[in-house]
């Protein structure tokens, strides 16, 4: 949201020049958090009795204060909030930070009170309420209820977060990584993540965002957000938390319990550009090497220890990870053993990437720098695009009689070979106790990123590695309104569609399927000769049929279609059954009758959007759990990168003697699927298992379509 100057509405509260704290306690502290931060600017008091909170004059009322505040924290019971930031509104202030609890997060009774406070604010932000407050340390501005850990800063990284115990916690984090500004927001009545990520990627001090997620509002917003991010190189990595009830209540599919709203919001982030982390420590390590290298030109490194047990854990943890550790050419391999010295100390070490160079130069900051040096110089192809250097510190305390003088030499050498060949550093400790504060600013200042924990650094660099050759796909403007914000449920009930009719409306949209009909049990052997052999015959009304015994393929003449309608009708209670020509299967012959059975769903996933998943098929598909998801509106290039990642690529291919699938074909059919699912009102989740995918084409064997109808249809 713009206000009516064109300036972004939280640009007031991110860099005020006035603050008013409002409260007794709360705001005391607040007060005198600023001043610990330095803070230049006006700060106003208000309560209705004291003379002065913490030094600062009180006035009685927010209509008293001596002037205009472009902030201001509102620390007092919910009633009297909703009061305070109504006057606050009415004076033109620029933002309001709430603190008391007691609203929507209580139930119905406090969701109305929280309804009544946006109202009171008229179009002024507010965060909150029940949030911990803000921080802007570019200013010294702290509206802020309680102690807490950042620092005066000229520019640094941004975190914003739903939970102000996760915010405070942040704050005390001890890495050389300045934070500019920490936004808590507790329940988001009006200002929420999104908003919050455009005015600080629009801030020149702001260097990384760093998102603590529960639930986003606005999808179409946070992916403009964050294409604004990319474009203006300002990493963004966010740690999503939280589980939705949206997954648990689409109850009939297969696919319910294997993939939820998580992977909607990692399908997301994908398309956003947004590094997904999964702990607290893993975002701020995270957003540390981001913040500090930015985007690398590629996954490419050179790991150094003086431990081949250390290069052995470098080379595991890589193997997970998008990282690449090149080979060194002879050349190379050359040039390191001159530079190591000792001819007959150097034929002893394996000269390697990870390396291993031994301790014979410990100590020796020549043999050292010269070592790195060749180690980490670029080749003409821009390799290695960065080097890790594992170095483990002895601890910093005074009771301890270790003498770490021989350490320093090391860091001291691979910070000055980076610096000349251009290599971006990372050194790490193998342990986080093992890298010392002092240690940390000493890497600093020769131009190293250092990182507590080795496979902290990895992921890191893969991450720089990710973000250096992040693409910004589609404006979020070219996404349908129905593939970006789905409604939510209004009070319908869920209905499952019978399967023949579920096959109609696929139909309709040009998704092939198998000629088919529902007719009765003695029925059945005719409409199997009408539509020629082999048949199956399946269960109705039952949404998973095989466990039921509920479906008979491969079936060649009348008497065992009979058979099989009556076992079927017997077994489930109908009188009817549906009969289909049999698509694939051995019984169908030739390069068709080796089919590759895949899982096709599209749902709705509230409040991301429309999630397609494509996977492996049959009836091992929640053993396999061989998935892979992406938001819609997809590309043919979308999902055939989806379908070429599958365990089961080598199936698609061809194996062992048997035709791969036509890959075009089957990319078009789940195209199509997704594009029904798009169209049909109501729609909450259609499922495809199998789609029998051929060297012929692929075709919809069995679906299962679950559609929200009024209650009154119900």
């Amino acid at each position: 949201m713009i206000d009516v100057g064109g300036e972004p509405r939280l640009t007031r509260l991110l860099a005020p020049r006035s603050v008013a704290m409002i409260g007794g306690r709360p705001a005391e502290l607040a007060i005198e958090q600023c001043r610990r931060l330095g803070y230049e600017g006006e700060m106003w008091a208000v309560h209705p009795t004291r003379t002065d909170l913490a030094g600062v004059p009180c006035v009685p009322s927010v209509d008293d204060l001596p002037g205009v505040p472009d902030a201001a924290l509102v620390a007092v019971n919910r009633h009297a909030t909703v009061e305070a930031v109504g006057r606050l509104a009415a004076i033109g202030a620029g933002a309001a930070v709430c603190y008391a609890s007691g609203f929507a997060e209580i139930g119905p009774d406090g969701a109305a009170l929280q309804e009544a406070l946006v109202a009171a604010a008229d179009g002024m932000p507010v965060l909150g309420p029940n949030c911990y407050g803000t921080v802007s340390a570019t200013v010294g501005a702290a509206l802020w209820p309680d102690q807490q850990g950042c620092r005066r800063t000229d520019r640094g990284v941004a975190l914003v977060t739903q939970s102000g115990n996760i915010g405070l916690d942040l704050t005390l984090q001890t890495r050389p990584m300045p934070i500019a500004h920490m936004l808590t927001l507790g329940n988001q009545a009006d200002v929420g993540i999104e908003e919050c990520l455009e005015a600080l990627v629009g801030d020149p001090a702001v260097t990384a965002v760093g998102l603590h997620v529960e639930a986003l509002h606005d999808v179409t917003r946070f992916v403009a957000a964050c294409r604004l991010a990319s474009r203006r190189g300002v990493p963004v990595v966010a740690l999503k938390t939280g589980s939705s009830t949206r997954g648990a209540e689409i109850a009939a599919s297969h696919t319910s319990s294997m993939v939820g709203s998580d992977e909607a919001y990692q399908a997301l982030f994908c398309r956003a550009g947004v590094r997904r982390v999964r702990s607290v420590p893993e975002l701020l390590d995270t957003l540390h090497v981001l913040d500090r290298l930015g985007g690398l030109p590629g996954n490419r490194i050179v790991s150094l220890s003086c431990s081949g047990g250390e290069a052995s854990i470098v080379a595991d943890r890589c193997e997970g990870l998008d990282l690449s550790l090149p080979e060194f050419d002879g050349a190379r391999v050359d040039r390191i053993r001159t530079a190591l010295g000792d001819p007959r100390k150097a034929a002893l070490v394996s000269v390697s990437n990870p390396f291993d160079y031994h301790t014979f130069i410990w100590g020796d900051p020549e043999r050292l720098l010269a070592t790195f040096t060749e180690a980490v110089t670029r080749e003409p192809d821009g390799s290695p695009d960065a080097a890790l250097l594992v170095l483990d510190f002895p601890p910093e305390d005074p009771a301890s009689d270790l003498d770490a003088s021989s350490w320093w030499p090391t860091l001291e050498a691979f910070g000055a070979a980076c610096m000349v060949t251009g290599t971006p550093g990372v050194v790490a400790a193998s342990m986080a106790e093992n890298l010392p504060l002092t240690v940390e600013a000493s890497a600093v200042d020769v131009g190293l990123v250092p990182v507590r924990g080795i496979d902290e650094a990895l992921v890191g660099l893969e991450a720089a590695a990710w973000w250096g050759r992040r693409v910004d796909g589609p404006p979020p403007a070219s996404l349908p309104a129905r593939a970006t914000a789905p409604s939510g449920r209004v009070g319908g009930t869920w209905v499952t569609l019978p399967e023949a009719e579920a096959k109609v409306v696929l139909a309709g949209y040009g998704v092939p399927v198998p000629v088919g009909e529902v007719v009765g049990v003695e029925e059945a052997a005719a409409a199997a000769d009408r539509m020629g052999w082999p048949v199956v015959v399946k269960a109705v009304g039952v949404d998973h049929k095989t466990e039921v015994d509920g479906v008979a393929v491969g079936l060649t003449d009348a008497a065992e279609v009979t058979g099989a309608a009556r076992q079927i009708g017997l077994a489930t209670g109908a009188g009817r059954v549906l009969v289909e020509a049999q698509v694939g299967g051995p019984a169908g012959g030739g390069p068709v009758g080796w089919p590759v059975e895949l899982l096709v769903t599209v749902r709705r996933a509230d409040p991301v959007g429309w999630l397609l998943t494509v996977g492996s098929g049959g009836i091992l598909v929640e053993v396999l759990a061989d998935t892979r998801s992406l938001l819609l509106p997809a590309t043919d290039d979308d999902i055939r990168g989806a379908l070429q990642a599958l365990a089961i690529r080598p199936l698609l291919d061809g194996h062992r003697g048997r035709p791969g699938v036509d890959l075009d074909a089957v990319v078009d059919v789940i195209k199509r699927i997704g594009a029904a699912a798009l169209a049909v009102e109501g729609l909450v989740e259609v499922e495809v298992n199998p789609l029998m995918a051929t060297a012929e084409g692929a075709t919809v064997v069995d679906v299962l379509m679950q559609v929200e109808v009024p209650e009154e249809q119900s």
